[in-house]
């Protein structure tokens, strides 16, 4: 074992504080770089989970473009509302063989600044009768 001369335990005085300078905003940026890319996600399934519930209302026997519109919104609601997704809209339209629904909003953030736009949609065919 070296003897350690006290000139040099002085020299060393300070170093962690000076390497905590230089990890922990490293550390903070990745750990919100996580955080946003799961707030993002999670937007993205709920956004997509509403165009699907609305396309499958609209392309129902029974649906129309304006049900299926409301059914994707009462779903956004359900989910979360303004706590998952922000700036929300629901689009969508109905043909005689398929219902489109598309949901568009932004993702939560936890980077001041950044806001992420989600957009999701989804597509059913019509339900009809045949003889």
């Amino acid at each position: 074992m070296l003897p350690s001369s006290p000139s040099r335990h002085r020299d060393e005085r300070g170093s962690v504080a000076i390497q905590m300078v230089f990890l922990m905003p490293a550390l903070f940026a990745v750990m919100f770089l996580g955080v946003q890319g799961a707030l993002y996600y999670h937007a993205r399934e709920v956004a997509l989970a509403a165009a699907q519930e609305g396309a499958r209302d609209a392309g129902s026997q029974n649906g129309t473009r304006e049900s299926g519109l409301a059914t994707a919104h009462g779903f956004l609601q359900d989910a979360g509302g303004s706590d998952v997704m922000t700036a929300t809209s629901v689009s969508g339209s109905r043909t005689t063989t398929t219902a489109t629904i598309t949901v568009t909003g932004k993702s939560m953030s936890v980077i001041p600044g950044w806001h992420v736009t989600v957009h999701q949609s989804a597509s059913a065919p019509v339900e009809r009768l045949t003889e």
